[in-house]
């Protein structure tokens, strides 16, 4: 997701997508030792969009 569309959203649906995000991650993380992943950058791209979210929601709750 774009930085723009995360600011839009509460931190309840931050919290949401940061535990789909990190489920992702996990099942990522277990396809790639156990097989072949068709696309190995996506944990990357996985990693930097959890951090992303957890920017954007520290930044809502230093507002608050």
């Amino acid at each position: 997701m774009k930085p723009k569309e995360l600011r839009q959203l509460s931190v309840e649906e931050l919290d949401s997508e940061l535990h789909n995000l990190k489920e992702e991650l996990f099942s990522l993380k277990f396809k790639h030792k156990t097989q072949r992943v068709s696309n190995p950058l996506k944990i990357r791209t996985a990693r930097r969009d959890i951090a992303r979210l957890l920017t954007i929601k520290y930044e809502k709750e230093i507002r608050r």
